[in-house]
């Protein structure tokens, strides 16, 4: 029952995200994510700078340690010293005491050089961690810079997707019917195109009705002079005329 709840719960999370980046505006959440990044770039360089500052903590504690120790050196041998010149002067508690000395600043000395040799590795850890601190830095700042110029390439083609969006809503209105008592740019070239068709086809209807007069004009002149033209061989023949057939009378043109 648990996973079953756990899967809805799943599900309905990721429903609900992606209808929220369906809806959201593509230029604020690039907004959010180079803010984002830009967040992270500052917490990395605090992180480095801590790191780096634990280096020159360790350094600077191995600094006192060295000079601690370089002193406690010295010291040991003038005990060492001064209690050789006491045992040659015959003074012998002298020479105990500069020699009980010198053993207590041996023990000191151990105990510094012990610390000393962990301050070394502890510096030249923080050294390794220190360098690795600067070259994230330095990688995330070079990340971060590609982000922020590929924001405005972003930016830049988001402006272009809406401007083509627009012609895109620009044109497709011209194809949608706008309302019922409202035709589509479509449906007028169509009206346009079919009534200048048929008045083109009227045209030649008309053409063609004014060369079939002209024709039959053509050929009753044609006729006329064919009969004149056998009337004038006949007399020249000696011929009897023949009556001709009476011309068809010619058709009478409309105003």
């Amino acid at each position: 029952m648990f996973k079953y709840i756990k899967k809805q719960w799943k599900y309905l999370v990721a429903k609900l995200t992606g209808q929220f980046n369906e809806n959201a505006d593509p230029k604020v959440q690039l907004e959010q994510a180079i803010g984002s990044a830009q967040t992270q770039h500052k917490q990395l360089k605090e992180q480095a700078a801590n790191v780096i500052a634990g280096q020159k903590q360790a350094e600077i504690r191995l600094n006192k340690k060295m000079t601690e120790l370089e002193k406690l050196n010295g010291n040991a041998r003038q005990a060492l010293i001064m209690a050789s010149d006491a045992q040659k002067a015959g003074n012998a508690e002298k020479a105990a005491q500069y020699t009980s000395a010198a053993e207590t600043i041996a023990d000191k000395l151990l105990s510094i050089e012990a610390d000393v040799e962990s301050l070394k590795s502890m510096v030249l850890e923080s050294a390794q961690a220190s360098d690795q601190a600067k070259a994230a830095v330095k990688q995330n700042s070079r990340l971060l810079q590609e982000k922020i110029s590929e924001k405005s390439k972003l930016l830049s083609q988001l402006e272009q997707a809406k401007m083509q969006e627009e012609m895109n809503s620009a044109m497709s209105s011209l194809t949608e019917t706008v309302g019922d008592d409202v035709p589509t740019l479509n449906e007028v070239t169509e009206k346009i195109e079919a009534r200048y068709a048929k008045a083109k086809a009227s045209a030649e209807l008309n053409e063609v009705g004014v060369e079939s007069r002209v024709l039959e004009i053509e050929q009753a002149t044609a006729n006329v002079q064919a009969q004149g033209r056998l009337s004038e061989l006949r007399a020249e023949l000696g011929l009897d005329a023949i009556d001709p057939a009476p011309t068809q009378a010619l058709p009478a043109t409309e105003a």
